[in-house]
């Protein structure tokens, strides 16, 4: 593919918006599901992405890049490359998110969160939480794809590559449209959910 991508004609390349009955993080059924790793195995689409990110955010004094496992320690090292900072990520401890290993913010330091796919925002949340527990001053999240079907309001600027209309439904067959049709549940993620 030639010329400047769209951050949907790239997951579209790499075949990673998938069809069929989906679990994801936030308990949510979904018919379509957006297949981060299959964009973040090749690195110069991972390059162009964070590229969008960084553009957005170039101007606002960033100090730190931080993401949450598993995807946004990918995008956390390469936003932090492109805007010359440093990266750091944050690992869930119960239903909160905790950044270990020695790493810091100091009061006040400039924090960009950055994530792959926005849901329902609980992990944008716990990751803001993270960031201002440690003192630090979150000025922004950067996403690849926002499929929520809400706006999310966290409290600071939010931006993504692309923003999905994909509808997500509670689980049964009173509210689920797959469940009901006896389609089967495809769980993926590293956590075996999507």
């Amino acid at each position: 593919m030639g010329g400047t991508l769209t951050a949907e004609e790239i997951f579209r390349h790499v075949g990673a918006v998938l069809d069929g009955h989906f679990l994801l993080t936030s308990g949510l059924h979904s018919p379509t599901y957006w297949e981060k790793a299959q964009v973040l195995q090749h690195p110069n689409y991972t390059e162009l992405l964070c590229h969008f990110i960084v553009d957005h955010f170039r101007d606002k004094g960033v100090q730190v890049v931080a993401g949450p496992t598993i995807g946004g320690v990918i995008l956390a090292y390469e936003v932090a490359k492109q805007l010359g900072t440093r990266a750091i990520f944050a690992e869930r401890e119960g239903e909160t998110r905790v950044f270990r290993r020695g790493f810091s913010i100091s009061p006040g330091e400039r924090v960009l969160i950055v994530d792959d796919i926005l849901t329902t925002g609980g992990s944008l949340q716990q990751m803001v939480d993270a960031v201002i527990a440690m003192g630090g001053n979150a000025v922004g999240v950067g996403i690849l794809v926002d499929r929520a079907t809400q706006k999310i309001d966290i409290g600071i600027p939010l931006f993504s590559c692309h923003k999905a209309i994909v509808p997500t439904y509670k689980p049964g067959p009173e509210t689920c449209p797959q469940c009901r049709a006896g389609i089967p549940l495809t769980k993926r993620g590293s956590s075996g959910t999507a």
